[in-house]
């Protein structure tokens, strides 16, 4: 029987070699088009989920799993042994032709590891690359260039990323995937991964556990541990870098951040909503299978896939620019959104009032009430 690092290391190789053969068949020389290159990471993203979820049944019946793509089944918190699976981590760039930054996660969290709860099993694979990265057995490599390279998001790096890299004398890199920034690291290609945009525990578990493993420091922007299986699985915020760097990282992220506070995880979801009304883009979306949607009353979505796809694709929503004066209160598992809407009209723009209540019981949205009225 393999161990929980070999299983770690199977099944991510595994996963990356159905997403390799499923690129190749369907993305060429030639962009896809938008929609298609979406459609095509969410494929990747059900298809390696499906793997996934089948080889861990079979090699570990007994273990709770924590996914990205699947329901978020509380019976984890529960459980001694929790495998948190990210089946692609990038799914944007993998529909772009050209692009290695994409990834597939899988780690194990235990809740009674050696050094108490924590990741104990990871595997990181960029299959683009031929890689496979595995805690505990890759090791990292040591960077001797003096102007740090600090990988970041490149469609949402942290506001403070720009004065950050100028406090340190570095220099700021671009990259999609969290797993590939994390092992650009582990590589010595950068020198530090800094995000603040928001993420799960997912999109971290398992570059983390490599990255530990390593020799790597990894934290919370604020120094703080980073901690998995919680009851709620998001981790907005990561520090993963050479050790020698940590701590003047640390202190100019402080300095820089004083009056910030991050979102809490249900404001965070509410926000990610709202965002897409703009972008169009709902693949960061947590809706419950069975969210509904009303609006003035009358009801405008019967499910989180209908909801996502209106989000995406309905007219209702094209001709949304912009989101104004947004402000947010949380009391329990509810959360109410205020704000300014401007959409296109003919020649002109339209505003309108909104307010949105969000029902979150857990990692998923549960319900959508929204109420529009004429813009004061």
């Amino acid at each position: 029987m393999l161990t929980d690092t070999e299983l770690a290391a199977d099944l991510a190789a595994r996963a990356g070699t159905l997403l390799l053969d499923l690129r190749s068949r369907e993305l060429g020389e030639t962009p896809l088009e938008k929609s298609a290159a979406k459609d095509l990471g969410r494929r990747g993203d059900r298809d390696a989920n499906t793997l996934l979820l089948a080889a861990l049944a079979a090699a570990r019946p007994d273990d709770a799993v924590l996914s990205e793509e699947s329901a978020d089944d509380a019976a984890r918190l529960d459980n001694p042994r929790v495998w948190i699976i990210d089946p692609l981590d990038g799914s944007r760039e993998y529909g772009l032709p050209g692009r290695a930054d994409w990834a597939v996660h899988v780690a194990l969290w235990e809740r009674d590891g050696e050094q108490g709860p924590g990741i104990t099993a990871a595997a990181v694979a960029q299959p683009a690359l031929d890689r496979v990265y595995v805690g505990g057995i890759t090791r990292a490599t040591a960077s001797t260039r003096s102007r740090p390279r600090i990988v970041v998001s490149d469609s949402r790096p942290p506001e403070f990323a720009a004065e950050l890299a100028r406090r340190v004398d570095g220099d700021l890199v671009p990259m999609g995937s969290a797993g590939a920034k994390a092992m650009a690291v582990l590589r010595g290609d950068a020198d530090a991964y800094v995000h603040a945009g928001g993420q799960w525990e997912w999109d971290s578990a398992a570059p983390v556990g490599v990255a530990l493993a390593a020799g790597l420091h990894c934290s919370r922007i604020d120094g703080t541990p980073l901690r998995y299986n919680e009851a709620h699985p998001y981790l907005p915020d990561l520090l993963i870098c050479r050790p020698d760097l940590a701590q003047s990282l640390l202190d100019g992220i402080a300095a820089l951040t004083a009056s910030a506070a991050p979102d809490s995880p249900r404001i965070a979801m509410a926000r990610e909503y709202i965002d897409s009304l703009v972008t169009h883009d709902a693949s960061k979306v947590r809706l419950a299978r069975h969210c509904r949607r009303w609006e003035n009353g009358q009801p405008t979505g019967d499910s989180g896939d209908e909801i996502r796809t209106m989000l995406e694709t309905g007219a209702q929503y094209r001709p949304v620019t912009g989101v104004r004066d947004l402000t947010f209160r949380e009391w329990g598992s509810d959360v109410v959104a205020r704000f300014l809407l401007d959409m296109t009209a003919g020649p002109g723009t339209l505003t309108v009032a909104i307010t949105e209540h969000f029902a979150i019981g857990g990692a998923e949205i549960d319900a959508v009430t929204a109420i529009i009225e004429p813009a004061p």
